[in-house]
């Protein structure tokens, strides 16, 4: 009986070779580099966002917003309460750029120092809706049930009021005491539903991954479930959204200067040299178009930067 599965046997004048892997190329072409830890959503971000010029550019806008809101002695060294009358409405001399008002206060100093009435109220307006819509948006969205219901009803009648009229009216009840912190409350009360909103829909997304059920299972509490896993991952979002909200926040406080309910007439603001160049557009429109030059500037950087932030955070738009 013969072996079938006998080998053939190789002719004594012929060499059997066999080629070594290394020889092939494959060890090259299925390597993985695998040196260094794989980066974190905010590293990818980070190395995304440095090169975009938008992102320089929002940036160097933002900064020098804050520089002049920070340090307004860095730019001008002009008291911009002080006025001549003899100076109304005079065109840029040396030390005054911009020229004077009518009532011949510097208007470089002006926008200089409006800057920080502005970029506070926005700095901090957006830290008041961001703690609060976080907190109210987690707590619905994380719970859910019967809180999870009432949350969003009284979300849904807040994000019904518009939030520049509601600020017109309860502005109101701070005629006698109007400063930075009132502006600062009345546009933090009604302005967090967006967050929430916000907060509420990444954490009912995020509860749902794999890691969250591990640790479930791991016997975690829901605090620390919450406050370690679910919110960690779910401030991108928010964090863009906050972004644009700054700009939005000061665009409200102008608004309401502007009308005269908003910071009292002592505080230099852009809102209220806006409303005060109203009588002279016609003859001198650039008493107006400085101030709002300097709003327009520092919401442009914000929303910019918003924009960025939030492609850089997308995985999609990071593959475009």
């Amino acid at each position: 009986m013969t072996n079938k599965a006998q080998k053939p046997s190789l002719r004594p004048h012929h060499k059997h070779f066999v080629a070594d892997t290394d020889e092939q190329g494959l060890g090259a072409v299925d390597a993985v580099k695998d040196a260094g830890a794989p980066q974190s959503q905010w590293g990818e971000a980070w190395k995304s966002l440095r090169k975009r010029p938008l992102f320089w550019i929002s940036g160097l806008l933002i900064l020098v917003a804050c520089l002049m809101a920070a340090f307004p002695s860095l730019f001008t060294n002009v008291d911009p309460r002080y006025c001549e009358l003899s100076k109304s409405l005079a065109g840029p001399e040396s030390g005054h750029p911009f020229g004077f008002n009518r009532q011949g206060c510097d208007i470089y100093a002006r926008v200089i120092y409006g800057a920080r009435a502005s970029v506070l109220v926005g700095i901090f307006a957006t830290l008041f809706v961001t703690v609060l819509g976080t907190a109210i948006g987690a707590i619905a969205g994380y719970v859910g049930g019967w809180i999870d219901s009432v949350i969003s009803r009284i979300i849904d009648v807040f994000f019904a009021v518009p939030l520049l009229l509601a600020a017109i009216v309860f502005m109101q009840m701070f005629r006698d005491s109007r400063s930075i912190w009132s502006v600062v409350f009345v546009l933090g009360i009604f302005g967090w539903v967006s967050i929430a909103r916000i907060t509420r829909g990444t954490v009912m997304s995020t509860k749902q991954e794999e890691y969250v059920t591990a640790s479930k299972s791991l016997g975690a509490s829901s605090s620390k479930i919450l406050f370690k896993h679910i919110l960690p991952n779910s401030t991108a979002p928010i964090i863009v959204y906050a972004t644009v909200s700054l700009g939005v926040f000061i665009v409200a406080e102008a608004s309401l200067s502007f009308l005269g309910i908003g910071l009292p007439s002592n505080v230099v603001s852009w809102g209220g040299d806006i409303s005060a160049a109203q009588d002279s557009l016609r003859t001198r429109p650039s008493i107006l178009f400085y101030p709002a030059g300097g709003l327009v500037l520092t919401v442009l950087g914000f929303i910019l930067m918003g924009d960025v932030v939030r492609d850089a955070l997308d995985p999609k738009a990071r593959k475009r």
